[in-house]
């Protein structure tokens, strides 16, 4: 993953607009992950679907628009200059705590399982908390860069941009989702880290945060019960265990090299959600270890190649562009960290899908609208000239 290439080369050349500068990295690893999530939910839904619509390729056909759609949306971000993000800031937050209050009020938000997360548009099921999410991490790293001087010199500098995070987390909790809680928290006070938050500001909020989890799990029968179900799921199979042993069964069929593509066998209506919260379990049982590990690496080198990007940006002096791409590599690699160790019974269940893989269409238009300002960020830092990118890759 040394050195970026480019798609479009930019010039300096008098006379001459710049070009786009395009991490090749960063496009293929999207692309073999959009790729691989398209087959995959597809193979994960066709019996649903057929069952629910009488149409095997329904979620297909939803989530290929999405991806479409979410593709357009990331070209139309490549040409809004990051600084456009910075003047509309406040716009960002007023629209974030819009829809996750929105969500909340009978009659505009959709019940679905007992968690208040959608709004109905015409044939649509929109949740907000997806975009709110995308929003607020942008509007936090505006923030922090705005008064990092403030925030490198004392705790309220830090905490009141946290405490938009928390009051946010809070109305997450209210629908319930409290893994997207978790991440919010977590990706925004990374954000805070990189815009030059002290150590000790960050340490506070660690330990904090670690409390608050910890009491928020034992406020509850219902969400204990859900963290520590994973513990031991073959003590409860039927009931609380369901949903992971059937997933450990898929994965454990997969061994090296799969059943096969189309041959799983547990997403028969064996296990639940299994092509939304638990694709990658078919993924592991259809096509093993060896499919497994290059979707990880897919994430893994996304992930990478955010965080290397923020660190090039810091150093060139570009301190916005560093916190909105570290914020996009903390969000993807925690989100798919979660739904990935929640498929294998490594953390407990949570209602998070897998990024570019699982059924969703409002998670894949924000996450590829994401992706749009990634390629944003990559390319002003490329052709600020300032940067430590190889001399190729700002020039002809």
């Amino acid at each position: 993953m040394s050195g970026t290439g480019v798609a479009l080369q930019y010039s300096r050349s008098a006379g001459r607009q710049p070009r786009l500068v395009l991490d090749p990295v960063i496009v293929m690893a999207v692309a073999g992950l959009l790729l691989a999530g398209l087959v995959m939910m597809t193979s994960a839904s066709l019996n649903v679907a057929e069952r629910a619509t009488g149409d095997p390729f329904f979620h297909f056909e939803r989530q290929l628009l999405s991806a479409l759609l979410g593709c357009t949306l990331a070209g139309a971000l490549l040409f809004v200059p990051v600084s456009a993000w910075q003047r509309f800031a406040p716009v960002l937050l007023v629209v974030s705590f819009l829809l996750l209050v929105a969500v909340l009020v009978p009659g505009i938000g959709h019940e679905v399982n007992g968690s208040r997360r959608w709004i109905r548009i015409g044939l649509l099921n929109f949740q907000p908390s997806e975009l709110a999410r995308w929003l607020l991490l942008t509007y936090v790293a505006v923030f922090a860069v705005r008064h990092q001087t403030e925030l490198r010199s004392s705790a309220q500098g830090f905490f009141k941009p946290f405490a938009v995070l928390v009051i946010a987390a809070g109305l997450l909790l209210a629908e319930p989702d409290f893994g997207a809680a978790v991440v919010l928290c977590v990706a925004g006070t990374a954000v805070l880290f990189v815009a030059g938050a002290r150590l000790r500001d960050f340490l506070l909020v660690a330990v904090l945060g670690a409390a608050a989890l910890a009491f928020l799990a034992f406020a509850s029968d219902y969400r204990l019960q859900r963290l520590t179900g994973f513990l031991d799921p073959w003590a409860d199979p039927f009931r609380s265990g369901f949903q992971l042993t059937q997933s450990l069964i898929a994965i454990g069929r997969g061994e090296w090299l799969g059943v096969g593509l189309g041959s799983s066998i547990q997403k028969l209506f064996y296990l639940p959600e299994a092509h939304t919260d638990f694709v990658f379990a078919v993924l592991a049982e259809e096509l093993g270890l060896l499919g497994v590990a290059a979707v990880v690496i897919a994430f893994l080198a996304l992930v990478l190649r955010s965080l290397r990007l923020s660190r090039i940006a810091a150093d060139a002096g570009m301190p916005l562009h560093a916190c909105l791409a570290a914020g996009f590599g903390v969000w993807l690699g925690l989100q798919a960290f979660i739904n990935i160790g929640v498929n294998m019974g490594l953390l407990p269940t949570k209602g998070l899908t897998l990024p570019f893989l699982s059924y969703g269409r409002s998670s894949m238009l924000v996450t590829l609208a994401w992706v749009g300002m990634l390629l944003r960020v990559h390319h002003e830092v490329a052709a600020s000239g300032r940067s430590a990118l190889p001399p190729e890759a700002r020039q002809p």
